[in-house]
Formats: C-alpha cells, structure tokens, sequence
C-alpha cells in the first residue's frame, strides 16, 4: 500500500473517472470528501464510497462532508430528513439549556445514522464561530449563538452525538470565522479585532473543546497577531494561538483551497499550508488540475502529523445501542424534521 499524503480531496461527480482512478491510485489522499455534486441516489453514494477507499487500498479510510443542518447539508431528502440550522438550536437553548443540548446532541446522533448507512464516516461540525453584528452571513445561522456560552454547550453536544454514533467530527473554523465581513469563498477577511477580544470571545470556544480529534482552519487574517497570512496559511497563528494558547493538538485540515481567499497557485497554496503548521490541506471542488497541483507539493503523512491522524482514527468506535426510531421521535418533540 502506498504512504498516505497530506491531503483530503473531492471528485468531479457522482462516479470516479478512469483519470480520477489512476490519479488517487498513485497519489494516495489520506480522505476524501463528498458534495451535492457528488450525491445522486442512495446506492450510488455507497458505490462512490466503497470506490473511493478501494483506489488507495484503505477500507478504513474517512470519507468527509458538510452535514450541518440548515443550508450547509448535502445530504437531503429522500435520502435524509431536512434538519434545522445551529441558529435555530441555539434559540432552543436560549428559552431552555438542557432542552437545547439535548437536541443538539440528537440532531448530531441522527446525522450519524444517515451518513454511515451510506459509509459517510465524518462530518464537519460543529460550527464552533461566534458571529458579530454586522458580519458575513457565510457563517450566519449556522451558528449556535453570538455568544461563546451556547457554541460551547451546543458544540460539545454536537461533537459528542456524532461520536456516540461512531462518525468523526470536525470543529470549525479554527481560531474563529465569526468576525469575518467577507465570504472567504470569494475573498480574504480581515478582522481587526484586539487580541483580548479574541481571546475572550472567538477563540473561547475552541479552548472549551480542545480535546476534540479534529479541526478546520479559517482562511482569515488576525491583525492583531499575524497582518501578513490568513490563519491557513500563518505559522504564527498555528503555532501560537490553535495549538499553545487554544491548546489544540488534534489533526489540523485546512479550509478548501478552492475557495478564493487563498492566493497563489495551487502548488504554493498547499506548500504554504503545511509549512505554516497544518496536517492536511483540503480541496474540494474535484477539478483535476488543481488536485494535481495539491499533490505536487504535497508529501507522506508523517511524524507529529500521522500520530494525530492515528488518535484521530481511534476517536471512531462502535456506535452505541440506541434505536434510531426512538432518537427520531424524541428529536421531533423539539423540531419537526421533515422527511
């Protein structure tokens, strides 16, 4: 079997392609990840999957996707229930904590359900930014609250139910998203906030839960500590704030580098990830040269980097006992997801 290399790729559809074969084949990603592009009826997702992890020789290999609730799901009826977004759990909590988190943690153990039954093996959430007034809507009702109280609470139940029903999750974005006045989908924010203010307030969440087995950048810049580079890409930021003052050292993705707030091509994208501090670099959009590109400068998972790739594997066990109807009915005491 060839070494895994620091990378999470996506693929162009819903099947993989001679080309897309050949290329994982050689390359060897250590995951992939699925979006709506990738997600026709149920057995071709399970085809897709199984696909997937024969190409590089790992049965045991994660299969990533943006399963939230709300407008981040790629998954959608029939094949799974419409769920609520984070806004809408945390206003939940708001009116009662204990009745938030537990939805919180169904939602979550539900969400594990519908993505094992078709090899889905992790899912990025929860959403752990705490957005200001005024800010993008990229994060918007994705989020548990405007403050770190509830994103703490709701995210450690969150966390905790995909767990419970063996699917890995992935906090995000790592230090915070949620002063961002632009989408980094098309453009670089800049927050300028103090570092006291940060300290206090976005990264307070990610300090709560730094015992979770994996995170997400953010493609933002932090004035305040590193003018220069988006938390992605800055050596600073890793090194300093995720992993000594949020005191995270789980294995660390980066943010799709498909997205537009990264500069440069995509070789020197993912060079730049790595050297700045992450483990993974992530592209998504399945677009072969720019795949290409990633894993020309990518290399083998190793040292530091492959032991939390290891503890974070072993977060995955058998998921526990309850019955999926019964979660269901509960859940519907609080939200009606629809079918």
């Amino acid at each position: 079997m060839t070494e895994s290399k620091s990378m999470i790729l996506g693929c162009a559809g819903k099947t993989l392609t001679r080309e897309e074969i050949r290329f994982y084949r050689n390359e060897c990603p250590w995951a992939f990840i699925l979006f709506a592009r990738n997600i026709g009826e149920a057995e071709q997702i399970r085809d897709l999957v199984a696909e997937m992890r024969d190409c590089i020789g790992r049965p045991d290999a994660l299969v990533f996707i943006d399963q939230e609730g709300g407008r981040v799901q790629r998954l959608r009826p029939p094949l799974a229930p419409n769920y609520p977004a984070g806004g809408a759990l945390g206003a939940l909590w708001r009116d009662d904590h204990d009745a938030g988190a537990r939805a919180a943690w169904l939602m979550a153990r539900l969400h594990a359900f519908d993505l094992l039954r078709y090899g889905i093996s992790a899912d990025c959430l929860p959403v752990l930014d705490v957005p200001i007034e005024g800010a993008s809507d990229v994060i918007g009702a994705r989020a548990y609250g405007k403050d770190p109280r509830p994103v703490i609470e709701l995210g450690r139940a969150a966390a905790e139910g995909l767990m419970a029903g063996g699917v890995l999750p992935v906090m995000k974005h790592v230090p915070g998203h949620g002063r961002a006045f632009a989408d980094t989908h098309f453009e670089l924010p800049v927050v300028d906030a103090s570092l006291s203010d940060l300290q206090r307030h976005d990264f307070a969440p990610f300090r709560e839960l730094n015992h979770l087995p994996m995170a997400m950048t953010a493609h933002v810049v932090y004035s305040a500590i590193d003018p220069k580079n988006p938390a992605t890409t800055s050596g600073k930021v890793i090194d300093e704030i995720i992993r000594r003052e949020i005191g995270f050292d789980g294995l660390l993705m980066s943010d799709d580098t498909s997205m537009k707030a990264l500069s440069g091509d995509f070789p020197t994208k993912a060079a730049s990830i790595l050297a700045a501090g992450c483990d993974l670099v992530l592209h998504c959009n399945g677009v072969f040269e720019e795949m290409a590109g990633i894993a020309s400068r990518t290399k083998g998972l190793e040292g530091k980097s492959l032991e939390r790739a290891k503890r974070a594997m072993a977060y995955i066990k058998k998921s526990d006992t309850v019955e999926e109807t019964e979660i269901r009915a509960e859940f519907a005491t609080y939200f009606d997801a629809v079918a």
